[in-house]
């Protein structure tokens, strides 16, 4: 299964919704079985559940197991809640996720993305194409197509 696709696939289905951003983000959140209210730091600490399994990122931040889209949407999720800073502190020690690693990288990209959402830069509406341009696998070139 191509999960990021399906990740920005359900990116589309919720911004259709009209949500406030923040509701935005912690929605994004159940796609990694990360319950919205008090319950979700539970979810958070124990890896959610990985409700869309498969692959389809881009190497950079693929660290070839079929649950990044479970990590993009569980980061999503804690730093749409405690911030950014707190939320790097915690995937580099307590996740273990060097920021030079695949999960490291797809960690900043979650942050980045709640950021961009929250500061307006970035638009529901656009968030899905977003998603597809920087963490999905760019589509293959045919022979045909190379203008080499």
């Amino acid at each position: 299964m191509d999960a990021c696709a399906a990740l920005a696939d359900s990116i589309d289905s919720l911004a259709g919704l009209g949500y406030p951003d923040g509701r935005f983000l912690k929605e994004l959140g159940r796609v990694a079985g990360v319950r919205r209210g008090p319950f979700w730091v539970t979810d958070a600490a124990t890896g959610g559940r990985n409700r869309i399994r498969g692959r389809g990122f881009r190497p950079e931040v693929d660290d070839d197991t079929a649950g990044q889209a479970r990590h993009f949407a569980g980061t999503v999720a804690v730093a749409a809640r405690v911030g950014g800073r707190i939320t790097r502190w915690l995937t580099t020690n307590i996740l273990r996720d060097p920021p030079e690693s695949a999960d490291g990288r797809l960690s900043d990209e979650a942050i980045e993305f709640v950021r961009l959402v929250r500061s307006g830069d970035l638009a529901q509406a656009d968030a899905a194409d977003w998603i597809r341009e920087r963490l999905c696998h760019a589509p293959r070139r045919s022979a045909a197509s190379d203008p080499a």
